[in-house]
């Protein structure tokens, strides 16, 4: 679909005219969860190879109602493993950081700075902020790294804030998905019940409604070239 999409009349007529292929069942879900979709809290992952790891913490994304998932790939690829992320990369909005010669990480960082979010590390460091102390009064992007080296030098140092999750044991961190797991399990219900406001603007709702549509409507594409979208 053309970028005049984006224009806030072009998207409520493409939604008018697929909106008739859809359930009514299957309209009030998919306003029911849009309700509850978060852009205060975007989640990124720099390098996760692993696909169980990388699939895993992407379900986890969409499942806590987190909308935006930046993915930078300077190192490796970012794969899927289907049978994990059970679909899940249909209803976020994923942002893929790959551009050939280009430092990648500190591309996905302007974005995010642009889009008006503190980066905030996670690291087992012991004078980073305990998870359930972390405030979410603005805006921030989560950042996990790879399971054996973790965050880069470049995240690290240029992180607002660092994370840590609290652990009483002899190993050192968990599992990379787990960790999204739990990060994001603490940080969304927290917000919900903070007072802050945290659900996605009224237009971003609307671009987002659409794009489920489009998945969700066989032959999207071609029913909106028909009508000139």
């Amino acid at each position: 679909m053309p970028e005049s999409a984006e224009d806030p009349v072009t998207v409520e007529r493409a939604v008018a005219v697929l909106e008739p292929f859809v359930s009514d069942a299957k309209k009030a879900r998919m306003e029911a969860v849009l309700a509850r979709r978060t852009a205060h809290i975007r989640l990124v992952l720099e390098d996760i190879y692993q696909t169980h790891n990388a699939s895993a913490a992407m379900r986890s994304c969409e499942c806590f109602g987190v909308q935006h998932l930046h993915v930078i790939e300077q190192l490796y690829p970012y794969s899927l493993n289907p049978d994990v992320d059970m679909g899940s990369r249909k209803w976020i909005t994923l942002h893929r950081h790959r551009k050939p010669g280009t430092d990648n990480r500190r591309a996905c960082l302007r974005e995010l700075r642009a889009a008006g979010q503190r980066i905030v590390a996670t690291t087992p460091a012991p004078d980073a902020t305990p998870l359930h102390a972390f405030p979410l009064d603005r805006p921030f992007a989560l950042c996990f790294g790879t399971e054996k080296d973790g965050l880069s030098d470049t995240l690290l140092g240029e992180a607002d804030e660092r994370l840590r999750i609290p652990m009483e044991g002899f190993t050192e961190s968990f599992n990379i998905s787990v960790s999204v797991a739990l990060c994001l399990y603490d940080l969304t219900t927290r917000l919900r019940n903070s007072g802050t406001t945290w659900q996605l603007p009224p237009a971003e709702q609307r671009r987002v409604y659409l794009g489920w549509l489009r998945r969700a409507v066989r032959h999207a594409d071609a029913i909106l070239r028909r009508q000139g979208l």
